[in-house]
């Protein structure tokens, strides 16, 4: 979710590089904020909070003039190191291993300093070196600390003419909440830079966010990074296959493929490829596109928000309208189905627990297999090592050789460990798809059955949700054994040491590594198993408290209706009236927003006069 930034007021001095304040030019931006803003209060005063807040941050955008350019692509793209290349020094952490795990906005700021919004709403400011104790998954694994926003500010030549950089988390790594959060970040996307690699060059899982960030944004920038590590045949193979495949998917031409290397660039070495064209794209959308991006933010906002209210308001006028017994009837009737749905969700419970043991089954041979494979493996490894292990003194020789043991080992579970969770993850998905079209086909019939405010509610859950917790695993190191504390064991490696028995210990090592293995191996397939079994019990509890939330919304419209009711018709007439007139208001918004579009408004001026001829008008723009 975007940062909320209500605490920052819409004019503020100082503001960024793209202060639209006073000039003639900004007037459409100014009027789409004020008609934010206005929409903020007409959903609280329909008890919409949320939408309501959504509108505030929103105005703050527009009127500041910022539009979000988001970088987004698959995990271990570079995403990260591409941002830091553009902004000129390593503000967002990198690493080996997926490292951002939620949305991260690099926005104009006099001051170089950091702020990250909690769960309570509040915004704290902190220094830019603890950004990645909030962005990292390896300080803050899928989001454990409950970070609703984060926001970097720098006072960047390419940040202050309004364009902020998003860092957005990697798609497909085994840290499916990452990939959620940039799923939940594509109504707020203004821009991408859509950012790929050679090997290979184009994920599923890419293609199919581009072609939901392509539904609502016309500039995409398309990027194939780490360039210093293909071949040129490489790289044309894979210009050529993203080129292709994008185009036939979009529908459209997608521009020219800039090849860059961005470490190369962040370091002021090797070659520039084509990162001079990559900025001078950048400037170039600023330049040319900047305004109608920040519009177009604005009308997206506009129609997202009043279509929310505008159901709320529908369904109010319906529950004061219709009689009292209809309402009754079809509560009635909604509950029954929400019988019917808990009868078959216990039904599909016992074909789940099934599937389940049929899943165990698997994994107890995938990990005996990876027993029989990785044993050998590590064994020769841990071999090779010893013989580079000096001898010295018993104690320091047992800790090298056990941390050694260690490190051979955690090496070869955690590519197991990413493997099985994936593999996990497939069955899993395909499994639950039966629940998920179970909770979707009952939100059909309730929509079905004539309660008109739930229209929108059918095919809430999503059947690509994956796992629903985060993965328990820690590599258990067996410190106790390595490097045990007792005074006996301590003289006795003295004594070996001194005679030069490392021998015992090397044995002890190699069954010290054995027991790792056995160990941390059990504990991925536990791990897994257990994020099969307690996803498909919060699966369960999301479409429950689904199908609940949908019974105590009409129950709560009938209660509102009977209280209204039972004060008079005249009552009944007011709230009719208070109603039609914010459903007025809201229309009036939206119609609004479209006569004062900046495109529209450089058409109008630049269009050729009007046929004198003609009896029909001419299309503008």
């Amino acid at each position: 979710m975007t940062a909320r930034e209500e605490n920052t007021p819409i004019m503020e001095a100082g503001m960024t590089g793209s202060d639209i304040s006073g000039v003639p030019e900004a007037t459409a931006e100014l009027d789409g904020a004020a008609s934010l803003l206005r929409l903020a209060m007409l959903a609280e005063e329909l008890g919409a909070r949320r939408a309501g807040d959504e509108a505030k941050e929103l105005a703050v955008r527009i009127a500041e003039g910022r539009f979000y350019v988001a970088c987004i692509g698959q995990f271990k793209r570079g995403k990260s190191t591409l941002i830091n290349a553009l902004i000129g020094e390593p503000i967002l952490p990198v690493g080996f291993i997926p490292v951002t795990t939620l949305p991260t906005v690099i926005r104009f700021g006099k001051q170089r300093t950091a702020r990250v919004q909690e769960g309570d709403g509040a915004w704290r400011e902190i220094t830019v070196s603890d950004l990645k104790q909030y962005v990292s998954e390896e300080y803050n694994p899928e989001n454990a600390k409950d970070v609703h926003g984060v926001e970097v500010f720098l006072p960047s030549p390419m940040l202050a003419t309004g364009m902020c950089l998003v860092d957005t988390p990697g798609l497909g790594s085994v840290f499916t909440a990452n990939s959620a959060a940039t799923r939940a970040f594509i109504p707020h996307i203004d821009a991408a830079l859509i950012v790929l690699g050679a090997d290979p060059p184009l994920a599923r899982e890419e293609l199919t966010i581009i072609k939901d960030v392509a539904r609502q944004v016309r500039d995409l920038i398309v990027v194939l990074n780490k360039a210093d590590r293909a071949t040129d045949a490489e790289k044309a193979a894979a210009v050529d296959f993203t080129r292709s495949l994008l185009e036939k998917h979009l529908q459209r031409q997608i521009g020219p493929v800039f090849e860059v290397s961005a470490v190369e660039r962040l370091e002021h070495r090797g070659p520039e490829r084509d990162w001079g064209r990559l900025v001078e794209a950048l400037e170039q959308l600023v330049k040319n596109s900047g305004r109608q991006l920040i519009w177009t933010a604005c009308e997206r906002g506009l129609d997202r928000l009043s279509e929310q209210l505008l159901a709320i308001i529908g369904a109010e006028r319906d529950a004061l309208q219709r009689p009292l017994e209809e309402s009754e009837r079809r509560i009635a009737t909604m509950k029954r189905t929400i019988a019917e749905a808990e009868r078959s969700m216990r039904e599909l419970s016992f074909l789940f627990m099934a599937e389940e043991r049929h899943l165990s089954d698997v994994f107890i041979d995938r990990h005996k297999a990876f027993l029989r494979s990785a044993a050998p493996q590590t064994s020769r490894e841990f071999e090779a090592v010893l013989q580079s292990i000096s001898r010295g003194m018993g104690p320091s020789y047992r800790r090298k050789v056990m941390r050694a043991a260690q490190e051979i080992t955690r090496r070869c579970v955690y590519p197991w460990l990413r493997s099985e969770q994936e593999e996990a993850e497939k069955e899993y998905r395909r499994v639950a798809a039966r629940f998920v079209q179970m909770g979707n086909d009952f939100l059909e019939k309730i929509a079905d059955a004539g309660v008109s405010e739930l229209a929108r509610m059918p095919h809430a859950l999503d059947t690509e949700t994956g796992f629903r917790i985060r993965s328990g695993f820690s590599f258990r190191d067996l410190i106790e054994v390595a490097q045990p504390a007792s005074p006996l064991r301590w003289l006795g490696d003295v004594f070996l040491g001194l005679v030069g028995a490392h021998g015992v210990i090397k044995e002890q090592a190699r069954q010290f590594l054995a027991w790792l293995l056995e160990i941390n191996s059990t504990r991925v397939q536990s791990d897994v198993l257990n994020r099969v079994q307690e996803s498909r019990n919060r699966l369960e509890a999301e479409i429950r408290k689904l199908l609940h939330e949908v019974s105590r919304i009409a129950e709560q419209a009938l209660t509102h209706a009977r209280e209204t009711q039972a004060a008079g018709s005249s009552s009944v007439q007011e709230a009719l009236a208070r109603l039609d007139n914010l459903e007025h208001e809201i229309r009036d918004l939206r119609s609004q927003r479209q006569f004062s579009s900046p495109a529209r408004s450089i058409a109008a001026r630049d269009a050729p006069p009007l046929p004198e001829a003609s009896g029909n008008p001419v299309p503008r723009g």
